[in-house]
């Protein structure tokens, strides 16, 4: 029978997953909490599945991926841009504990609602929560220890890198690959590229 410690347990032996704190999320916030009940036998693929809307759940691995290069700490604010189904907000909000806060932006009005629903599942305090995403990017005005994207954009959204705090980072799908952005100081950006991704598009 499939199970979501069998998943992680792959994904270790793949090296996809490797931090500790990573980890005992995945074993935690389970998968099939965030999957339509259609789709509840493949809960445990390592594939996207479909959320309604022409959205999907992302593949379990290329999450972990992405969670890795992102490094969440506890304590950390996290802002997680294309929240969807809620299951990375879930994970993050997990990971920062309760003295960080995650806000999860998500333009589907019914995918926020859906997904404000299955966070509620995980009776984390007022730190966490899912709202509408407005019609500028991310949240301006603000500013984040950790960015998650989860949709890809087609150029580097500069205006992000204002709503990251100095030593933050960045973690977005652009075209078909994944970027880490690191914030070393107002006028310095590190950049490293990972090919060979596909998302949903980022709308904004």
């Amino acid at each position: 029978m499939k199970t979501m410690d069998r998943l992680v347990d792959a994904m270790i032996s793949s090296g996809m997953l490797k931090s500790p704190l990573i980890i005992d999320a995945f074993r935690t916030i389970d998968r099939k909490y965030f999957v339509p009940d259609e789709y509840a036998d493949e809960a445990y693929a390592d594939m996207p599945l479909p959320i309604g809307n022409y959205q999907t759940i992302s593949q379990p691995s290329t999450v972990a991926f992405m969670l890795e290069r992102l490094d969440p700490k506890d304590g950390n604010t996290v802002l997680d841009i294309g929240s969807g189904s809620g299951w990375t907000t879930a994970l993050l909000c997990y990971m920062v504990g309760d003295k960080g806060s995650v806000i999860g932006l998500e333009r589907v009005e019914t995918l926020v609602e859906q997904g404000s629903e299955n966070l509620s599942k995980f009776r984390f305090n007022s730190h966490c929560h899912i709202e509408r995403a407005g019609d500028k990017l991310g949240l301006p005005g603000e500013q984040f220890d950790r960015i998650l994207v989860s949709a890809s954009a087609d150029e580097i959204p500069e205006e992000l890198f204002v709503q990251l705090k100095t030593g933050g980072i960045l973690v977005i799908p652009i075209g078909e690959s994944i970027f880490k952005f690191t914030k070393i100081s107002e006028t310095e950006i590190k950049k490293e590229e990972f090919y060979g991704f596909v998302f949903v598009p980022l709308i904004y």
